[in-house]
């Protein structure tokens, strides 16, 4: 073989996937916190408050 075992593999895609997702959190934490969403979280927040239209519900 070429030197590479079971465990490098292993060991290189847990890295690897950890890598990765921590990046995919850390976009999707910048991405919610820019200054252009502020006003669409403002309104969705107050959505639950609002009243609704229809009676049947």
């Amino acid at each position: 073989m070429i030197g590479i075992d079971y465990e490098a593999v292993a060991r290189f895609a847990q890295q690897g996937g950890t890598l990765y997702f921590g990046i995919l959190f850390v976009a999707g934490v910048v991405w919610a916190l820019l200054p252009r969403h502020t006003e669409t979280y403002r309104r969705l927040s107050r959505l639950p408050l609002e009243d609704d239209e229809a009676e049947d519900v």
